[in-house]
């Protein structure tokens, strides 16, 4: 097999017989060899039983360093490599099979539950809040009055965070498992099939609800069980093995495996087994603001002043370090179209030449980032603030918006949490929270969610901003000197690095800084064997996903779950 690029006019897509005539040069074939060409986004791709190659296109990006344009990556198979289309493990009927409890229905969640009716057995998924359709009355509530259901918001729910939170699917995690899976589920349950070839597949806020109900359509078809408004509040082991779990309702379950998917957000989870002597760790997670651009502005810096009606809005990806008291600190990675994957190759390199290492260089990283979306407030309880973002499919909306983020180590913790042990990152997050929310309760905001905001250059320049520039977010912005309300470990590292950004016109008053971008992913991980999966401490109890301290985004959390769902199976069946 041997891969290939080509380009495109942003207009059209490639045509089969140019693809032909490259592939036939690329692969030593003569002009006129029999070749099936193969995109994964058409519905059809007529073939040719003695075609001497195939050619398969992976990937589409864009190219906006000269004209725009598209570039096309194309794998191609002679006959000796036996070409096989990737096709989608089978279903099975699980209506008599034993059962396995999963905790929780965001993505890993349901990539488990999918996982396990490929394997024989039969998940019985519990969920703290709503179908995903009774989910946005809460969020509504919550974006118009401030009201928090703490078991129904942004995060909690069927579909979890990703489901209202843009649905992009970047992953650097290809080692965990085979992606296609994941993209191919989402395909068939709805997703528009370019997410097979897109360099930055999104799905979109609007359409994502639909392919949670299909995804639970058919795991109720082959026998599986849902179960909405079940909080777990315990989880204990019996005599016999048996894993027994209660839910606040009363109910109770109980199965010889458990898979624990519950998202980096139930913080009850946590409490719950550092009561039941869970093998429990903090770790290194990120917090930030939420950055929010004029979208025409974005459009200007990343297509070089060539955008157009027609064009999908810009995105943008930078990863630096940056040493707190080093103020010439060095992008490691700016334009990169790779952004943080770029950037995690290149430092693995620069460490690798004997670069030279300070000790209090973090990583400071865009993340979450929603061209045409709008800001929205993730709070789970009462009392904090707690920013994210995201974007319908069609990205229309004249804001872009990204989480820019610290990276915060167990070390820099400040030492008042050493005494909560590895609930510390934990306590250091929701004292934070909570601090906006007193910050701007108290200066003036009207809707309990509104958020503390600052322009981008008055923050890096330390001065409160005269005023505050139009924004997506609804409940409303409270001026503040974010500057002095972020510890300072965290907003002099982003003093630094927002000049640094090298786009002419990304730094700018014109952008706002909105605190706190603080759910990037869990401060406490769940111990688990890493041959096995297991908890260290409960045989049976598998911790997964975001929540578990082992993924990060839709894509990881949902390899993470079908990793999960056959370690589950092979216990079960003793393999």
């Amino acid at each position: 097999m041997i891969e290939f690029e080509m380009t495109s006019a942003m207009d059209r897509d490639l045509r089969a017989d140019d693809v032909r005539v490259v592939a036939a040069q690329k692969l030593r074939l003569h002009s006129n060899a029999v070749i099936n060409v193969i995109d994964p986004t058409k519905s059809f791709n007529p073939t040719y039983s003695n075609a001497e190659a195939t050619c398969v296109i992976t990937r589409r990006s864009i190219d906006a360093r000269g004209d725009v344009h598209q570039v096309w990556k194309i794998a191609g198979y002679t006959w000796r490599d036996n070409y096989k289309p990737y096709v989608l493990p089978e279903y099975k009927d699980v209506s008599d099979a034993p059962s396995v409890i999963v905790v929780g229905a965001g993505p890993a969640g349901m990539f488990a539950a999918l996982k396990l009716l490929t394997l024989g057995l039969r998940p019985v998924i519990l969920e703290r809040g709503k179908a995903v359709k009774e989910r946005k009355f809460d969020m509504a509530k919550l974006v118009r009055d401030g009201i928090v259901d703490p078991d129904s918001n942004y995060c909690y729910g069927e579909g979890g965070a990703g489901a209202f939170s843009d649905g992009k699917l970047f992953t650097r995690s290809s080692k965990r498992g085979d992606i296609r899976e994941v993209l191919y589920s989402l395909v068939a349950f709805g997703a528009n099939p370019r997410i097979l070839t897109d360099a930055h597949p999104h799905i979109g806020t609007d359409k994502l609800p639909r392919i949670c109900e299909n995804i639970r359509q058919c795991i109720l078809d082959h026998g599986g069980e849902y179960h909405f408004e079940a909080k777990v509040t315990d989880i204990q082991r019996t005599e016999d093995g048996m894993l027994h779990v209660l839910t606040a309702s009363g109910a109770e379950f109980e199965a010889s495996n458990v898979i624990l998917a519950t998202g980096h957000s139930a913080r009850d989870i946590y409490e719950m087994g550092a009561s039941r002597g869970w093998d429990l760790e903090a770790q290194g997670f990120a917090m930030g603001v939420r950055v929010e651009h004029p979208q025409a502005l974005i459009n200007k810096i990343r297509y070089h002043g060539q955008w157009k009606p027609g064009l999908p809005p810009a995105e943008y990806e930078f990863a630096m370090q940056v040493a707190l008291e080093h103020p010439g600190a060095e992008a490691v990675s700016g334009d990169a179209p790779e952004g943080i994957r770029e950037f995690e190759e290149m430092r693995d390199e620069a460490d690798a030449m004997e670069a030279r290492e300070i000790e209090d260089e973090r990583g400071v990283h865009s993340f979450c980032m929603c061209p045409g979306g709008i800001l929205v407030p993730s709070a789970t309880e009462d009392g904090q603030i707690v920013m994210n973002g995201m974007s319908n499919s069609s990205r229309s909306s004249k804001w872009a918006n990204a989480g820019v983020v610290v990276q915060i180590n167990a070390a820099d913790i400040p030492e008042e949490y050493a005494g909560s042990g590895a609930f510390k990152g934990l306590d250091f997050q929701r004292d934070l929270e909570r601090k906006m929310y007193s910050y701007a309760s108290s200066h003036g905001g009207e809707n309990p969610m509104a958020a503390p905001a600052q322009r981008m250059v008055d923050f890096c320049e330390g001065r409160q901003s005269e005023s505050l520039p139009e924004s997506s977010y609804k409940p409303g912005l409270v001026n503040a000197p974010l500057h002095e309300l972020l510890p300072r470990f965290i907003a002099g590292r982003l003093q630094q690095a927002f000049p640094l950004i090298p786009w002419r016109g990304f730094y700018t008053n014109e952008a706002l800084l909105v605190a706190v971008e603080s759910r990037t992913s869990s401060p406490i991980r769940i111990k688990r064997d890493p041959e096995t999966l297991q908890s260290l401490t409960v045989p049976g109890l598998y911790p997964c996903g975001e929540g578990a301290g082992y993924s990060g985004g839709i894509v990881s959390s949902a390899l993470d779950g079908i990793r999960c769902a056959q370690a589950a199976a092979n216990r079960y069946f003793g393999l």
